[in-house]
């Protein structure tokens, strides 16, 4: 074998190790995923965790290694007991560190228009959840933080526009 070889070429092994080695220390990302989804009078859903004292929108954390569309879906059946097959993508929000967290990748789908039957199926299912609501944006940006605010509205935006906006801290770049 040829000594200049990279390593790749000269020790599948050692490089697999190699790439397990970075693997362990390369940083991690928190992801959540999170529903934007309307009535036919355009309120937007939201749900109250009795976590946090802040309204926000369904959805949660991903799991490790769990796509993000996937922890959209699965939440929203935990959360709300509604099966929902998934959305196109509205926004992707990098959240810059805050006390005590790290950086975070916050993903938007579109839920869609929910129909008077998907409203009436809705149970709070998996007891994160106190309440459940649709609001008009006035109230809406009355009960978010000011910043996941700013991200709905890019991904209110995002569904007049049609396409997917990269966001920092909800402010597109």
């Amino acid at each position: 074998m040829n000594p200049d070889a990279p390593l790749y070429q000269r020790d599948p092994e050692a490089w697999r190790a190699h790439l397990a080695e970075g693997n362990r220390t390369q940083p991690r990302k928190r992801v959540s995923a999170d529903v934007l989804f309307r009535d036919s009078y355009g309120r937007l859903l939201l749900v109250d965790p009795q976590y946090k004292p802040d309204w926000d929108l369904p959805g949660g954390m991903a799991a490790a290694n769990e796509p993000p569309l996937a922890a959209a879906i699965r939440e929203v059946g935990e959360e709300l007991s509604l099966t929902w097959a998934g959305g196109d993508l509205l926004v992707v929000d990098w959240v810059t560190p805050h006390d005590p967290w790290d950086d975070l990748l916050a993903f938007v789908f579109d839920g869609g228009v929910l129909t008077a039957d998907q409203q009436q199926a809705i149970r709070l299912g998996d007891g994160e959840l106190s309440a459940v609501r649709f609001c008009t944006t006035v109230e809406a940006s009355r009960l978010l933080r000011p910043y996941v605010w700013r991200r709905v509205q890019q991904a209110l935006d995002a569904i007049r526009s049609g396409r997917a906006y990269y966001l920092h801290d909800g402010e597109r770049s």
